[in-house]
């Protein structure tokens, strides 16, 4: 379908830019524009929270290297402490060494023994001569490991920040498309929802109908009913006026007696 319209879309923008003499470069370019946007709207939610959910899968080759990376400096770290430390105790026991000589030729002896052996003062002084060189440049490399091991233990302290909030940020992600995930659920169970909405005009039609019939029938059987009661027969017999009088006093008197009882009932 999208390589239909990518076609059609190109058809029409040469013929359109033959037809008015604009560039077709233009067409093209807002042609290829619009189709993205159209292909972009097209996917689907749930398939581009997939593809979400396998870029932070991905994270998880990233994290590895850079833990392994993070456990080695780790291990060299400690190598140069182990390192340093141990250069510092050999110090110690040169500077202690050389101190010793200088004391004993400070003495103004011409000859010393040492373990055993003697040694005369020329030899002694070559000795502290050497001794206090090789002190130096001991100490030269201990302040060189010192900076190392000082620069190597900032840096992985920096690397184990930045992998920590690494690993927070892919929890923080993880979180938020479980969210999105929830929110497409409830969206698509709304829309189902909403097409669910039947047709109930046949119905409401044959409702209709029923009422009519039955309004029909009431009509029928009414006029049926005053037929019957106005106009069922002949009355054979005469109307006689010999209790009129009785009945309109009788009328009256009833007509009295109600008064009676209304004005009671309002006293």
């Amino acid at each position: 379908m999208l390589k239909k319209a990518i076609v059609a879309g190109g058809a029409v923008a040469l013929l359109s830019s033959l037809a008015v003499g604009v560039p077709l470069a233009s067409y093209t370019k807002c042609g290829v524009s619009y189709l993205k946007e159209s292909a972009s709207e097209a996917v689907p939610l749930e398939w581009k929270i997939k593809q979400a959910r396998q870029m932070i899968a991905d994270l998880k080759p990233e994290i590895t290297k850079n833990a392994k990376r993070i456990a080695t400096e780790k291990i060299e770290v400690v190598r140069l402490q182990k390192e340093f430390e141990e250069t510092q105790t050999k110090l110690v026991k040169a500077q202690s060494d050389i101190e010793r000589l200088t004391d004993d030729l400070r003495g103004g002896d011409q000859h010393f023994v040492y373990a055993g052996r003697s040694y005369s003062s020329n030899q002694v002084k070559e000795d502290l001569k050497n001794r206090f060189k090789r002190f130096k440049t001991r100490r030269a490399t201990a302040d060189k490991l010192q900076q190392m091991l000082s620069a190597r233990e900032s840096s992985l302290a920096s690397a184990e920040t930045r992998m920590e909030e690494m690993l927070n940020a892919k929890r923080q992600l993880e979180v938020e498309i479980e969210n999105l995930q929830a929110r497409v659920g409830a969206l698509r169970v709304a829309q189902t929802a909403s097409d669910l909405n039947l047709d109930d005009s046949h119905l409401s039609q044959t409702r209709r109908l029923l009422d009519e019939i039955a309004t029909d029938i009431d009509v029928k059987e009414e006029t049926m009913r005053v037929d019957v009661e106005y106009f069922g027969g002949i009355d054979l017999d005469e109307p006689s006026d010999e209790h009129l009088l009785d009945d309109i006093a009788t009328y009256f008197g009833d007509q009295e007696q109600s008064s009676e009882l209304v004005s009671i009932q309002v006293d």
